[in-house]
């Protein structure tokens, strides 16, 4: 007999296995149902029981194996049928991760819902480049938003934040890279510490730290894609030495 119906929207962290949280560990070890994303590193599945279903539902940009109406489906289901379902989302559900519109679905459905926040990439991944977000005496806030709305337009508040002190994280923008950086120059920021970090905090992570004026080119050359976090500031300077010493590690 199958338990109580219940999912947990657990946050997997930014790519690397060890930066999920404790609960979020302990809720894969419950967990009779495993629907997972294409960010969430499929090592973090070892921690499930024997016989546990591990379905991947992952979303990336141009390919959708299950569009959203259908995991929330899923998840419905997969719950009704079998008992607790975990839900493994890269990064923080409820940053870009349209955790929320889940819980609403499976709570309608008569669904019990728990939150395991995640560590997200929009903060992780340029601390560990050791990008401060935010630095006395350089800012006064970061934003983190998305690069374009639902309706495929670039996001009004890009054009905002380039008019602030900010540090701007930028997700899901690397296919507009070019459009989010002619906003900046747009508002005399050409000269603006810029970055892009491509699978941060993964073994096979790549950045380049320049300028807005010379972040498309450093890209190009690079060949960096998605999945990647596009930072915009003058806290990003500070990652430079990090790099720089990287760097002079494969010269040596």
């Amino acid at each position: 007999m199958a338990r109580k119906a219940k999912l947990t929207l657990v946050g997997a962290g930014p790519g690397d296995p060890d930066l999920i949280t404790l609960k979020g560990i302990k809720a894969l070890e419950d967990a009779d149902v495993v629907l997972y994303d294409a960010l969430a590193n499929e090592s973090l599945l070892d921690y499930c029981k024997e016989g546990v279903i591990k379905t991947f539902v992952g979303k990336r940009a141009g390919f959708h194996v299950y569009q959203q109406d259908k995991i929330n489906e899923t998840i419905v289901s997969e719950a009704l049928a079998h008992g607790h379902v975990v839900r493994l989302k890269g990064g923080d559900p409820y940053v870009f991760g349209r955790g929320h519109e889940e819980l609403e679905y499976a709570e309608a459905n008569g669904v019990e819902v728990e939150i395991v926040p995640g560590v997200t990439s929009a903060i992780s991944v340029p601390a560990l480049n050791q990008i401060p977000l935010t630095r006395r005496g350089l800012n006064e806030s970061f934003w983190v938003m998305t690069a374009v709305k639902s309706d495929g337009s670039l996001a009004a508040d890009i054009e905002l934040a380039t008019q602030s002190t900010a540090t701007v994280v930028i997700l899901m923008g690397m296919k507009r890279l070019e459009e989010i950086m002619a906003v900046f120059v747009k508002h005399g920021k050409q000269d603006t510490p810029a970055a892009v970090i491509q699978n941060g905090s993964r073994e096979d992570q790549q950045i380049v730290i320049g300028t807005v004026e010379n972040l498309v080119q450093l890209v190009l050359e690079k060949d960096l894609q998605s999945p990647a976090i596009i930072v915009v500031g003058q806290t990003v300077q500070l990652g430079q030495a990090k790099l720089n010493k990287e760097i002079n590690k494969l010269n040596i």
